[in-house]
């Protein structure tokens, strides 16, 4: 095995360019950041460099350089779950985005979990990170709070704490909840139900009370009884099976209204395992689309979020605060939009 074989199986170091080339590292450091013209090495000497550096495979160690230069151009993403539809998008927007301004992405998952976003956090803040762009979980406030007393750029998507002072953007969940439910009670519904998660995260619970004020606002009373709050995380078996028995205790709904489309996919399944026709039988509503209540027939109806502009949002804010070093506090809260489709 030659020396290079060796080098390329380990990390390789500007000590091993230096001694590749015969010069000193110092010289080395100098033309991989970008300072050959000022620090007058020629033109042959920077290019037999490079080439060195590509042949060794090299890779800038992130956290050193971060140390050295108090930037390393990488963004921190969390999210709730990345296999979620609607987070895998968000997650591929800010991704393209943020390549776009010359930064990369780290981005990680947290399943709504507290213990694991806490550990995720404290893993991408020892990575030095220059930025952050959090899908908060219940209980992370704390944490959160400590980031914006630390001077970190930061910016919260999806949803935020009323409290707490720092950067954020999310949608309308109320208005688009509240009209959209106001469209499927336009449509004959007489037993409307919810499906939601027994959650104090503010998009749920908006979603939920503009689902009630919907119901208000056409001079009806919510019926305790049509309202099923279930737990995060369960199995898809585990939401089918609760969705199931509510409906089948309840033969009468007419019309149902998911509030996130996790739920609604259980849902969907639900209902065609109940042998019910949409919308002969029950009339569907869900938050966030998916592609299955768009290919699929009958297709869903669905209160859609402008995820690419969120995303675009998202890092346009914190690019903002990392060139201005700027960490005044901007929010925007964007309008979702309804699809009407089959299912009502």
């Amino acid at each position: 095995m030659t020396q290079i074989q060796c080098l390329i199986m380990k990390n390789v170091s500007i000590k091993d360019i230096a001694r590749e080339v015969g010069v000193s590292t110092t010289t080395v450091s100098f033309v991989l950041n970008g300072k050959a013209r000022e620090k007058r090495i020629s033109e042959d000497l920077k290019d037999r460099i490079l080439q060195v550096a590509t042949r060794l495979n090299y890779r800038p160690n992130q956290v050193a350089r971060g140390l050295r230069t108090g930037q390393t151009h990488t963004l921190g993403l969390m999210v709730e779950d990345i296999s979620n539809p609607f987070f895998a998008r968000l997650a591929k927007v800010i991704e393209d985005e943020a390549d776009r301004s010359g930064y990369r992405v780290i981005f990680c998952s947290t399943e709504n979990r507290e213990d694991k976003a806490a550990a995720l956090l404290s893993m991408l803040k020892y990575r030095q990170m220059d930025g952050f762009i959090i899908t908060p979980t219940q209980g992370m406030e704390r944490d959160l709070r400590e980031m914006v007393e630390e001077g970190r750029p930061l910016v919260l998507v999806d949803r935020y704490f009323n409290d707490l002072e720092t950067s954020w953007v999310t949608v309308n969940n109320y208005a688009g909840a509240r009209k959209g439910v106001e469209i499927l009670l336009s449509k004959g519904v007489k037993n409307p139900a919810l499906v939601t998660l027994s959650s104090p995260l503010l998009p749920v619970v908006e979603r939920r009370r503009g689902y009630l004020d919907a119901l208000a606002a056409n001079g009806r009373e919510a019926d305790p009884d049509r309202l099923l709050w279930l737990s995060y995380p369960a199995s898809q078996d585990q939401l089918v099976a609760w969705i199931s028995k509510f409906l089948k205790d309840r033969p009468d709904t007419d019309g149902i209204f998911f509030t996130t489309n996790f739920l609604g996919v259980g849902g969907l399944e639900a209902i065609r395992d109940l042998g019910l026709d949409i919308p002969g039988d029950i009339r569907m509503l869900c938050f966030d689309d998916n592609d299955l209540f768009r290919i699929g027939r009958p297709s869903i109806t669905v209160i859609a979020q402008p995820v690419d502009q969120m995303a675009e949002t998202a890092v346009s804010m914190l690019v903002n605060m990392l060139s201005n070093k700027d960490l005044t506090p901007v929010h925007r809260m964007l309008e979702p939009s309804i699809i009407e489709r089959e299912s009502i």
